[in-house]
């Protein structure tokens, strides 16, 4: 079993024992969280209990759901609002009508379809390369279904697991009527997390929906920031010094912290400066690191870096990377 963890604002320290003398340099000097980027997703179809149930094995400190809106207003686990590339909503002919054209996509949007006619479809392997054993198998969980999978693995663990949900196309959602930020809101208010010592953080790309939800919430939020070169991947305009008025931290692309020689580009440094954590993504084990030869050196330049977290699909890589820079 792994160790006991309690989440301590925005990190997390070992209360079984102590932690081998380590100097972290996260902003509050504990080790970095370990987040399970859509569960284990690199084991299993991204978004499933099934995925983050190992990922609690694998020993994550945090789940991330990406969080869209079905018809009949539930909250529902996937990455996109449409379903072509994660279900197999393609082999059910009697969506076949279902397909339209909304942001610029022909799809099986999420909005269209109530929880009882998503409960037919079933999750698939997205990823390319990825296995594709458990395609098939798993439905689509609902936030509430997550929360509760939290709830009893803590109840197991004795420990606290973090809940850092993404809000996906929060105004899209809201024009149709399916405004995330109540439904959100009152899952918190359901699980005791509505609080901002409550082991969750609500990200999100649309700084307009984390400044309503600041306005109305206590929880802790982060500014997700992709790239500036990219369509809205400038904060949306907001300054650094701005997101930290109505953000807590950073979630970064991890190619804006590190030069390709692995030296700091300075946003880390700022952002703590700030008071601003920074969550890093996405670190995968089938990709090409970021800096290094292997996905281990990524992480071991991350971690020495000073991120206050990673987004992983392979929790128990960054999980064992991180032991062994503590010497456990």
């Amino acid at each position: 079993m792994r160790a006991v963890l309690l989440l301590v604002g925005l990190s997390v320290m070992a209360c079984s024992a102590p932690v081998d003398e380590v100097s972290w340099n996260t902003r509050d000097g504990n080790p970095p969280l370990v987040i399970a980027h859509r569960g284990a997703s690199g084991d299993r179809p991204e978004h499933t209990l099934e995925a983050y149930a190992l990922a609690i094995e694998q020993g994550a400190d945090v789940f991330e759901p990406d969080l869209v809106v079905t018809a009949d207003g539930v909250l529902v686990a996937r990455h996109d609002g449409y379903l072509s590339t994660t279900t197999n909503v393609a082999d059910h002919p009697e969506f076949a009508d279902r397909q339209r054209e909304f942001l610029g996509r022909t799809d099986w949007w999420v909005f269209d379809f109530t929880l009882e006619e998503l409960r037919t479809l079933r999750a698939v392997q997205p990823q390319p390369g990825r296995d594709t054993a458990f395609d098939g198998q798993f439905d689509i969980p609902t936030f509430e279904e997550i929360l509760n999978l939290i709830d009893e693995a803590e109840v197991d663990c004795a420990c606290v697991i973090g809940v850092e949900p993404e809000v996906k196309h929060p105004e899209e959602f809201a024009a149709a009527g399916l405004d995330p930020l109540p439904l959100l809101n009152q899952a918190l208010l359901d699980h005791d997390l509505f609080s901002a010592d409550a082991a969750v953080v609500v990200q999100s790309f649309d700084a307009g929906f984390l400044i309503r939800m600041n306005a109305v919430a206590p929880v802790r939020l982060a500014m997700l920031y992709s790239s500036p070169d990219e369509p809205g991947g400038d904060m949306n305009g907001y300054p650094l010094e701005v997101v930290a008025q109505f953000a807590d931290g950073l979630g970064a692309n991890k190619a804006l912290l590190l030069n390709p020689d692995g030296s700091s580009t300075g946003l880390l440094e700022a952002a703590h400066a700030l008071d601003l954590d920074i969550h890093v993504w996405t670190v995968r084990d089938d990709r090409e690191p970021l800096v290094g030869e292997t996905v281990e050196d990524e992480l071991r330049a991350l971690y020495a870096l000073g991120v206050d977290a990673v987004f992983t699909d392979f929790p128990a890589t960054a999980v064992r990377v991180r032991s062994e820079m503590a010497g456990e």
